[in-house]
């Protein structure tokens, strides 16, 4: 049986858990406990390290590379820094670009159908006459890229920024533009058919000739028409 001095001991503990200083000392310590615990289990992650130097089919995947007309279809490229790399004609259906950085990249006539392309960064890209069928390009950053002649026919642009990027002749049909900034763009005769347009900017877009463009969108003066640089030479000029 406890005698009164180890009653009163008890009472004094538990007054002292209750306090509320008490209590979050004792929270605080439980947590960095549980945070030294968890630093003794290693992080597992499903993916692979990447080799160096990092070669797919025969393109070595970094900057300025020269792989033209490879194949990288299906190719995992997440995070790829491919800024200013030659990649004309090359075969990059289903391949994953995500967050790629393909900043002045040539990709004329390259095959991205079903390429998933979300955040990825083509600001001043070469892609005329490529194919971005079905190709997702969301969240895009493509200031001043070159998609002249470029089918994106059922690909998704939601709130990409293409500012002062070329659409010249480029099909849209049955493409996600909701959000899609198109500043200064150039979509001269372009074809608009079936395009999801909510919410769509084209501020100062150049449209001559555009197909089903929203040529109204913008009433009053356009910059395009009074700034001849803004115009694009005629063939053979």
């Amino acid at each position: 049986m406890a005698g009164p001095t180890h009653r009163a001991r008890s009472s004094k503990l538990l007054r002292a858990v209750a306090s509320p200083r008490a209590l979050l000392v004792v929270l605080m310590a439980s947590a960095a406990s549980a945070a030294c615990l968890a630093q003794d289990y290693p992080v597992i992650t499903n993916e692979e390290a990447r080799p160096e130097p990092w070669v797919v089919n025969g393109c070595t995947i970094a900057p300025r590379t020269r792989c033209e007309g490879a194949n990288l279809r299906h190719a995992n490229l997440k995070d790829a820094n491919l800024e200013g790399a030659q990649l004309k004609g090359a075969n990059l259906a289903r391949a994953d670009l995500r967050h790629a950085n393909l900043q002045g990249a040539d990709l004329t006539g390259a095959n991205l159908d079903g390429a998933r392309l979300t955040i990825a960064f083509m600001a001043r890209a070469q892609l005329t006459g490529a194919t971005l069928r079905g190709a997702d390009l969301s969240f895009v950053r493509m200031p001043k890229a070159d998609f002249s002649g470029a089918d994106l026919s059922a690909a998704t642009l939601e709130k990409a920024f293409a500012k002062g990027a070329k659409f010249i002749g480029a099909k849209f049909i049955n493409t996600d533009v909701q959000e899609t900034k198109f500043y200064e763009a150039n979509l001269s005769n372009a074809v608009f058919e079936g395009v999801k347009l909510r919410f769509a900017i084209f501020q100062d877009a150049f449209m001559d000739g555009c197909t089903g463009c929203p040529t109204d969108w913008q009433k009053g003066s356009k910059s395009w028409e009074e700034d001849k640089s803004k115009w694009e030479p005629a063939p053979g000029q």
